[in-house]
């Protein structure tokens, strides 16, 4: 008589990870290649540089920015005043400093405002679709006929001349770019197997819109919005140069080099350290938002 044998004990089988635990694994992953990608750090070293001489201005400073000296007119950069001085005799360097704080500032409310409203019309055009879907998209087409800074001059000149008309004429003008992004990105996770199935017991669309199709749908917003920066730099220096952006006294860089075309030959230092502050802003923003493309979009992975 054969023996009974003991029943054999399953293998534990691993638990699976949350989705809470997989969600920071892929951050992790994320900020891992980041810092990894050469081009995307020096890009965020530059912009940490630009935020941190904002932040602390007063500290670095011993001019104000809009303080004059009518005896150190047009001087050249010397140990006195590192960029030299304006017409007025007023410390190149400091103005440049505090320019960093409207640039960044313009740049962050009216991009933030942009991503905002563009990916709310966004999500309404391609979740509900119907008659939602044309009249925003038409809105769009509209917004997107005229060339961006024609249009932006053009609301600046209705609003007024000013730093916050600027900035508001700055969001309006890349709504349209951010809603047609979310707009397709929306109709292809649409379709995917989980909103489907979400859809088919009754998961109410707002519920789905926010747990399931904005997650999914943000990150190339988060790539544009970086190299949206960058224009909106671009665009708030453009109104600044023909003298609908900042107002005077305030030391912006597109103000600056408007202020300075008089003495590009006499005195090239007034016109330089501005436009250098604008480029290196712009392209710390390009470097990185050409960073976080090559990361996020997963057919840039080797």
């Amino acid at each position: 008589m054969n023996a009974p044998t003991m029943p054999t004990q399953e293998p534990m089988q691993p638990m699976s990870n949350s989705p809470m635990e997989e969600k920071e694994s892929a951050w992790q992953d994320t900020w891992r290649a980041l810092l990894r990608h050469r081009s995307a750090m020096i890009g965020g070293i530059i912009i940490l540089f630009f935020i941190f001489i904002a932040v602390v201005a007063p500290l670095l400073l011993p001019f104000g920015y809009n303080q004059i000296d009518a005896d150190s007119r047009l001087q050249a950069p010397s140990a006195d005043h590192w960029f030299g001085t304006d017409d007025l005799g007023r410390d190149i360097f400091a103005r440049v400093i505090y320019g960093a704080r409207i640039s960044l500032w313009v740049g962050f409310f009216a991009i933030t405002g942009s991503i905002v409203a563009g990916s709310l019309l966004g999500l309404i055009a391609g979740f509900y679709g119907g008659w939602r879907d044309v009249i925003i998209s038409r809105l769009f087409d509209i917004l997107l006929a005229f060339p961006g800074i024609l249009l932006a001059i053009a609301i600046v000149a209705m609003l007024g001349p000013g730093l916050e008309n600027a900035m508001y004429a700055i969001a309006i003008i890349n709504i349209p770019t951010f809603g047609r992004l979310m707009r397709s990105r929306v109709l292809a996770v649409k379709q995917e197997d989980f909103v489907m199935a979400a859809l088919a017991i009754g998961m109410k669309n707002s519920r789905i819109l926010l747990r399931h199709v904005l997650p999914n749908s943000w990150t190339p917003i988060m790539v544009q919005g970086t190299l949206g920066f960058a224009t909106a730099v671009l665009e708030a220096a453009a109104l600044g140069f023909i003298g609908l952006g900042a107002q005077p006294p305030e030391p912006e860089w597109g103000k600056m080099l408007s202020d300075s075309r008089s003495f590009i030959q006499s005195a090239p230092w007034t016109m330089i350290f501005p436009g250098l502050a604008i480029m290196f802003t712009v392209l710390g923003f390009n470097l990185l938002g050409d960073g976080l493309r090559d990361i996020l979009d997963p057919r840039m992975k080797q």
